[in-house]
């Protein structure tokens, strides 16, 4: 007896890498998230009016738990595009702030921190991870899309009118 193929073969682990994709970088902001959610409050009594680092902080946190849930319920190209924004961006500004004394300009203050602790070090790997993670999906999206859902339609195509045939030209009037 022949076994007939399934005619979504190879599509299921496609779907799995995609989940198992979609969940590491889900971790990876929410770990970003939640260091950036506990630190925020130290980082404000610079600024306690102003923007602050601490206020930084506490948008870098949302958006990366907007990402996160994105990401989960999405998994779509520009979900992962939001994903790598986040997570790179957050990782060019620890490491700018990290290595260069950038002093305050207009409402951002000086951020500038020359040293390493855990958190920050967790939140450098959670984002490193994250914009290896994002890169991965994006690559794969490009590669090998996932399987669109048809809708149902009653339509068939594009509508054909049939061509009716040129008229004979008329002969010359003698006058």
């Amino acid at each position: 007896m022949t076994r007939l193929p399934h005619r979504c073969s190879g599509s299921a682990p496609r779907a799995a890498a995609d989940w198992v994709l979609r969940i590491l970088m889900t971790a990876a902001l929410g770990v970003e998230a939640v260091v950036h959610f506990q630190l925020s409050p130290g980082y404000q009594g610079a600024a306690p009016d102003g923007i602050g680092q601490g206020n930084l902080f506490i948008t870098e946190a949302s958006a990366a738990v907007i990402a996160g849930l994105y990401i989960l319920l999405r998994g779509s190209r520009p979900a992962w595009l939001l994903a790598l924004a986040v997570t790179g961006g957050g990782l060019a500004a620890l490491l700018l702030y990290r290595y260069v004394d950038i002093p305050a300009f207009g409402p951002l203050p000086a951020m500038y921190e020359p040293v390493w602790y855990p958190e920050k070090t967790l939140t450098a790997w959670a984002e490193a991870g994250g914009v290896l993670l994002a890169g991965t999906a994006l690559t794969l999206h490009r590669r090998m899309p996932l399987p669109r859902r048809r809708r149902h339609s009653t339509r068939q195509g594009p509508v054909r009118r049939k061509q009716e045939p040129a008229a004979p030209p008329e002969p010359p009037r003698v006058i």
